[in-house]
């Protein structure tokens, strides 16, 4: 049974979270012939508070 982690900032629309699962699952379906119903894939949203580019956190990149 694959199992996918995926980690990505907060703030996208949960159609882009929904279309980048259907995605993920559709590639590792036909990279590996694993049945669809086989596949996990867990999206962790991480806040900008959590998550620094060069020691300095996104929320103070981005203010």
């Amino acid at each position: 049974m694959p199992l996918i982690n995926i980690q990505v900032l907060e703030g996208r629309p949960q159609e882009k979270m929904d279309l980048l699962m259907k995605n993920v699952t559709e590639t590792v379906h036909e990279t590996l012939d694993a049945p669809r119903e086989n596949i996990r894939v867990i999206v962790t949203e991480v806040p900008k508070t959590h998550w620094s580019i060069g020691g300095v956190s996104v929320s103070e990149l981005r203010s």
